[in-house]
Order: structure tokens, then sequence, then C-alpha cells
């Protein structure tokens, strides 16, 4: 799957082909309407960024043991376009959009299937830190590799 971009849009596309995890709207995400809350978005996003680093072999409880860092979100912006409701079935993308050397940006989108209608979308800003102190850090290069293959 890879992201869409409408002709206004100056982004560039994403360097790799978009990361897709599935996932279900449940009771506890929504509000007494059936309406998913706007804060659990995020946990759709977080699983789906955790679910790409493990597809990729990248095990985070191991980076901060071994490698001793941690990424970290330092930024995101949101558009939330439309709901998502109970029992939709939604597909959580993410896709490299800038690599630096102690961060990289990603794009991601909640798509509910199987329509593929983009209900959010989000632009994250992804730190590598120092486990220790949280000092911004650069990436080490074997997960480089795995982040942006080549």
């Amino acid at each position: 799957m890879t992201l869409e971009r409408s002709v206004a849009d100056p982004r560039p596309p994403a360097l790799i082909p978009a990361f897709a995890w599935p996932c279900r709207v449940y009771w506890e995400d929504t509000d007494a309407g059936g309406v998913v809350y706007h804060a659990r978005y995020l946990h759709f996003l977080e699983r789906a960024r955790s679910e790409w680093f493990r597809s990729l072999g990248i095990a985070q409880q191991r980076l901060r043991e071994v490698d001793g860092i941690v990424f970290v979100v330092h930024r995101m912006q949101l558009a939330f376009n439309a709901p998502a409701r109970l029992d939709d079935l939604l597909s959580a993308t993410v896709a490299i959009e800038n690599l630096r050397s102690a961060s990289f940006s990603v794009r991601q989108q909640l798509l509910r299937e199987p329509a593929a209608a983009a209900l959010v979308e989000a632009d994250v800003r992804i730190a590598c830190l120092d486990a220790a102190s949280f000092r911004p850090r650069p990436i080490p290069n074997h997960l480089l590799q795995e982040i942006v293959p080549a």
C-alpha cells in the first residue's frame, strides 16, 4: 500500500511503501454515541508504529537494554477528517518521509476498510534519545539500514 497525495500537496512521496496494521474499534474506544474519542486515535497510531518496528525486527526493549536508546514522539500534527465508529475495521499505516541523523518523520493514516477512506492523518517526528539521559543522539547505523532498506 502506498500513500496517495493530492496535486496540491508539495511534500515528496514517502521513501518506502507504507506498513499497514489492521485494528478494530471496540466499545472502550468510543464515547456514548459510538464514535471514537479523539485521544484514542493516538493509541491506534502508536500501536501501528510499534508493530512496524516489530515487522522490521526492531525490539524496542532490546534497543533500550542493548543499544541504550529509546525512540520518542517529538512532534505530531493530526488532521481528523471523519469519525471512526464502533466495530469499524481500520488500517493504521506508517511510511517514512524524512530521515535525519537523530530523528525521522513518518506519515500515518487511519483508514476505514474496505473503502480505505482516510479518517485521520498524522505527521509524526520521532527522536532518538539516549535511554539514560534522554538527550538526543544519532540513530545507530544498523538501525538506519533496517528503518530504510536499500
